[in-house]
């Protein structure tokens, strides 16, 4: 005689979470000798989902012994359930093709409900949504699944949102290479730390308006930055070259500057800086964030005296990119598994050249050619989007005895 043939059954238990649901109905399912082929479980705010999707013959399923166990032994510890035949369900569904990460300070209701419209009207469907982050941004993570070559489309609808909502919105493919990341770079002023140093340098000439206008408009992309660096060192001819120790003592970290790089170690990356800026004052801040890299410029000096030069080639636009990747060769990690982070149009073939590439409180140019783009001034949000939940980084400081949360203005 042969063996009945077997047939899925899905379990969906809801309510309350509590010690002892799981062992409960798995204690039934035993005596019923059912195959397990997946389980699925969520709990938000003390709240349990949980689904569990199992074979068994198909005169267990279709008989009423099972069902009534599973019901009794869940309504003892005060949950509800629900059980289905459920034959036309894939056992494991196929993973999602993108992920979408939402930040904002906050995220309403309206913002969340514009990112979905957009969604929807492309034909992507949302697999799996989850919180990632309560400080300093509310941040949430969304599998997607949609077909071959939405991530333009989709990339593009999702810009306008952020536009219009002033939210961050970045997307990136949901796949291997999400998780290869090993090397990371930052450019330095307004994005490792706050603020221009050449504009604080120029201030002890005497020449910081002329300088931040020459730096923007650089940043900005409107004139050649080597040439512009040249010209903005110019005004700092005649100074102590002392100047370069206390602007280095002024430095000011970005926001969760330290939190990233602590976090970045942990992981296992690689971490340095590309700078147009100058080594000089880099170099210390290099070496109290334990960096492995530095790239810079050198200013001249000549009897105490700074000249007003740039000593050897002049890290620039192209200059970054190559850097970046003379790191990479330094440490035998491939291309695609770098990161960069830079704020303005010099850094434009640095992000290109990168893995992935990201804009923080960019510039248009950079926005434009970035992989994702942050607007919030908390450096510890690149880590979001390396899939790094805001939970796993304090649990890891909590143990190492370094947890803060710093109030910021406005709660």
């Amino acid at each position: 005689m042969s063996a009945s043939p077997k047939v899925s059954v899905l379990i969906t238990v809801t309510g309350v979470d509590q010690p002892g649901v799981t062992s409960a109905l798995f204690a039934v399912l035993a005596r019923h000798g059912v195959e397990l082929l997946n389980v699925e479980q969520v709990v938000i705010r003390g709240r349990l989902t949980l689904g569990v999707l199992v074979s068994c013959p198909r005169e267990v399923a279709e008989g009423d012994a099972l069902s009534e166990e599973v019901k009794a032994a869940i309504h003892e510890v005060g949950l509800e359930v629900s059980i289905e035949r459920s034959d036309d369900l894939p056992i494991i569904q196929k993973p999602s093709t993108h992920t979408i990460f939402l930040l904002g300070r906050p995220i309403t209701a309206g913002v969340f409900g514009a990112v979905a419209k957009e969604v929807a009207a492309l034909d992507v469907n949302i697999d799996f949504i989850h919180g990632i982050s309560d400080y300093p941004v509310t941040g949430l993570e969304l599998r997607v699944s949609g077909p071959p070559g939405i991530e333009g489309p989709l990339q593009a609808a999702l810009t306008k949102v952020t536009a219009d909502q002033h939210v961050d919105v970045a997307v990136a493919n949901y796949g291997l290479g999400r998780r290869t990341k090993r090397l990371i770079v930052f450019d330095v002023d307004s994005t490792l730390v706050q603020g221009e140093v050449i504009e604080m340098l120029a201030a002890r000439a005497g020449a910081e308006g002329a300088v931040a206008a020459i730096t923007e408009a650089a940043m900005r992309g409107e004139l050649d930055f080597a040439e512009s660096l040249e010209q903005r060192v110019a005004t700092l001819k005649g100074l102590p070259a002392s100047v370069i120790d206390d602007v280095a003592a002024q430095l000011e970290l970005m926001p969760g500057a330290r939190t990233t790089l602590r976090t970045l170690r942990r992981l296992g990356f690689r971490c340095g800086v590309v700078s147009g800026g100058f080594r000089g004052i880099i170099e210390p801040l290099a070496r109290d964030l334990m960096l492995d890299f530095v790239a810079a410029n050198d200013l001249e000096i000549v009897d105490g005296i700074l000249t007003g030069r740039v000593l050897g080639p002049i890290v620039d636009r192209p200059g970054k990119a190559k850097a970046l990747r003379a790191f990479a060769d330094q440490y035998g990690i491939p291309m695609e598994q770098t990161v960069a982070v830079g704020d303005g149009a010099n850094d434009i073939d640095m992000l290109a050249a990168a893995g992935l590439g990201i804009a923080f409180n960019a510039k248009p140019a950079l926005r434009e050619v970035a992989d994702a783009s942050l607007s919030h001034p908390y450096l510890d949000t690149v880590l979001f989007l390396l899939g790094v939940t805001r939970a796993e980084i304090e649990a890891a400081d909590e143990a190492d005895g370094t947890l803060r949360r710093v109030e910021i203005p406005g709660d």
